[in-house]
């Protein structure tokens, strides 16, 4: 079976895929391209699924570079095939040759790209991280090597939709005590619950960091089984653990 990634056309100038879970080796709960080695998956499953994704990045299986993700605000640059996984949140590259890998299960994966300045970046964005402030972080890594933030192209991959995100009032006072304006990030729910627009507070963010262009490619990982994995849905449904989507980008 072939793979199927979600694209956008913004980064047509740019080989990059938002992988779903179709394609793969693995069984189970994990049934599908499971690309996380930190899953309970078989390590051999894990190892198959992405030799496959680096093979549809045209790079051998050492040029699939990722972190190893703490959903912090730390962005590490990378310029060759290693076998470390430094701990971070996001990676980028003026390197030709390489591909940026991010994993989620319901987190924002965001690819980014200047193709004039031939650097490109890809971040790991849970709600803990794009308040941290790793959107920001990674387009000033970008900077670094020679992007300019309006030549910036940042497009946010499949992610639990506000429909699906539901959060408690301790959720809501964390945000809002550290701007009062990010309530507009909140819709009403049950009781005291309230729905949390996660892809909406990432394109703001990235905005605020002067991108030039930002998208949401508008997949909700929570409500389509077939196609995505999802932590929170894993929960909901008392299975032993989930499957992580891959993400990737190269020069």
């Amino acid at each position: 079976m072939s793979l199927d990634a979600i694209t956008s056309d913004s980064l047509s100038h740019t080989r990059h895929g938002f992988f779903t879970r179709k394609g793969g080796a693995s069984s189970g709960v994990y049934a599908g391209l499971n690309c996380g080695a930190g899953s309970q998956d078989q390590a051999e499953m894990v190892a198959i699924n992405r030799t496959r994704v680096a093979d549809a990045m045209g790079v051998a299986p050492d040029a699939l570079i990722g972190v190893y993700q703490v959903h912090s605000a730390d962005v590490v640059v990378a310029d060759g095939p290693t076998a470390d996984k430094p701990r971070a949140d996001a990676v980028v590259t003026a390197t030709p040759g390489l591909a940026l890998s991010i994993l989620t299960a319901d987190c924002q994966p965001v690819l980014f790209s200047d193709p004039a300045a031939g650097v490109i970046g890809a971040a790991h964005a849970g709600w803990q991280g794009a308040l941290d402030g790793v959107l920001e972080a990674t387009v000033a890594a970008m900077v670094d090597l020679g992007a300019t933030r309006a030549g910036i192209t940042a497009v946010i991959g499949p992610t639990i939709s506000q429909t699906a995100y539901e959060v408690g009032p301790e959720f809501f006072e964390r945000f809002v005590d550290t701007d009062r304006d990010f309530d507009r990030f909140f819709a009403g729910g049950d009781g005291d619950r309230m729905q949390f627009d996660l892809p909406a507070f990432g394109q703001f963010k990235l905005r605020e960091a002067g991108v030039g262009h930002t998208e949401w490619v508008r997949h909700c990982t929570y409500s389509d089984r077939d196609r995505f994995y999802s932590y929170r849905r894993s929960v909901h449904d008392k299975e032993a653990d989930y499957g992580r989507l891959i993400s990737a980008i190269r020069l």
